[in-house]
């Protein structure tokens, strides 16, 4: 399907975020269709969690704008943004170590986020929440580790439960920062099964990524960055062949080689 006939989940125009002097994002477009998986590259520093921030509102956009399913989002609180369907995991592992595993996905349903004092002496919809709080651990494959304190987890599953905490929120769109970081192989090419399925529960993914195996696995188009900046974008053969994303990410001259 062309793109002109799907719908612009996400329009990013001319967006900037500046830490006084540093200009973390400079100029940057993106649109992102519903149904696209839309992998993000670049060497560290070149601004791609802090493009993250910035959508999702945990940093305030120095100009631009960010339109998220026709409503523009852009100095919306890091709360709305979540209601309107927008969910995330971070580079950093944030779970609740003392809850269990899936007290860490219910506290992320919409009902108990918005109000949690009723969901809380409503036995109908604890029970409810709790079953599509299990749907959500399954399709990760934590099922089995539901009862278990989060700060039990491996590496692996600890990053698995945070992107069902995020599916958990039932968003429109998921954005994962760096999802494989500190994985094996093992655990990695698991991830790419994961985000599979997981593609097909939501409208559209973005993600950050530096492992260029699951770039090339899972992305329909890859964005390069550097300096704050988008340096190309297209498929993951067209960006990653491309001299100066060569240069930018790996230090090396057009004639060297790409990325294999």
């Amino acid at each position: 399907m062309n793109d002109s006939n799907k719908q612009k989940l996400l329009v990013i125009e001319s967006l900037a975020k500046n830490f006084g002097g540093i200009h973390a994002i400079k100029n940057f477009n993106l649109e992102v269709y519903s149904g696209d998986l839309i992998g993000i590259i670049g060497p560290n520093g070149a601004g791609k969690t802090a493009l993250l921030n910035t959508i999702t509102g945990f940093y305030r956009a120095s100009s631009g704008k960010v339109i998220f399913n026709e409503t523009d989002i852009t100095y919306h609180p890091i709360h709305k943004i979540a209601l309107l369907g927008m969910g995330r995991t971070f580079q950093n592992i944030r779970l609740f170590k003392r809850m269990s595993v899936i007290e860490n996905v219910m506290v992320a349903r919409k009902n108990y986020f918005e109000n949690p004092i009723q969901f809380l002496f409503n036995r109908a919809q604890h029970l409810e929440q709790l079953d599509q709080s299990m749907d959500c651990l399954s399709m990760l494959k934590l099922a089995d580790k539901a009862n278990q304190s989060a700060a039990s987890l491996s590496y692996g599953d600890a990053r698995r439960l945070e992107i069902a905490r995020a599916l958990a929120g039932m968003p429109k769109m998921l954005l994962l920062d760096e999802p494989a970081a500190g994985m094996n192989e093992t655990e990695t090419k698991q991830l790419i099964e994961d985000i599979q399925i997981i593609r097909s529960k939501v409208d559209s993914v973005v993600l950050i990524e530096h492992d260029m195996n699951l770039i090339r696995s899972l992305c329909d188009r890859v964005v390069a960055m550097d300096f704050g900046q988008k340096i190309c974008e297209g498929s993951a053969q067209e960006v990653l062949s491309h001299p100066e994303v060569m240069s930018a990410y790996l230090g090396v001259d057009e004639d060297e080689g790409n990325f294999s």
